[in-house]
């Protein structure tokens, strides 16, 4: 990570934190929409071949949901960031803190996707029914769909993130 401006910048701090917590978040993720579809799609619990598969998947294909990890971390930091530190009078530092409202952050927008068979039946297209050779192009680019139809902003591969323009 190659730091352009002064080291206790807000966003460098909370990137970070996001950094740090990009495993742990993808196997919630991964976890979360596992049992929701489960829940949703197969409410009265039978048993078949794609039930089996979901159950018996482990940590093979997380890879693929770093791209949505970073876009979805950068959309925190454009919505919730800024460059000044905030004032932490319990003791914590700054590190802890911001690890803390993303965790609450992404806990939060993982329950509210979970919500939507597109969005479930996209990640497990990523993660448990994955297979070596596929491409990744199609359901990432779903993915990133989503995020400009949540939060009205669009990835620019140059610019950044931006705010979405109605004509």
């Amino acid at each position: 990570m190659i730091n352009k401006y002064f080291p206790l910048d807000k966003n460098y701090i909370l990137e970070t934190a996001q950094l740090i917590q990009k495993d742990v978040h993808l196997y919630a993720l991964s976890e979360a929409i596992k049992k929701t579809y489960l829940r949703q799609f197969n409410p009265l619990g039978l048993i078949d071949d794609t039930v089996l598969k979901i159950q018996a998947h482990e940590l093979a294909g997380l890879s693929n949901l770093e791209d949505f990890y970073h876009t979805l971390s950068g959309v925190y930091r454009y919505k919730y960031g800024s460059n000044q530190l905030d004032l932490v009078f319990d003791g914590r530092d700054h590190l802890e803190v911001y690890k803390q409202e993303w965790q609450t952050a992404f806990d939060q927008w993982i329950v509210e996707f979970c919500t939507s068979p597109y969005f479930i039946k996209t990640i497990l297209e990523l993660t448990v029914f994955f297979e070596e050779g596929n491409r990744t192009e199609l359901p990432l680019a779903r993915l990133q769909g989503y995020i400009h139809k949540r939060f009205d902003l669009k990835l620019y591969k140059y610019k950044g993130l931006a705010p979405m323009r109605v004509a």
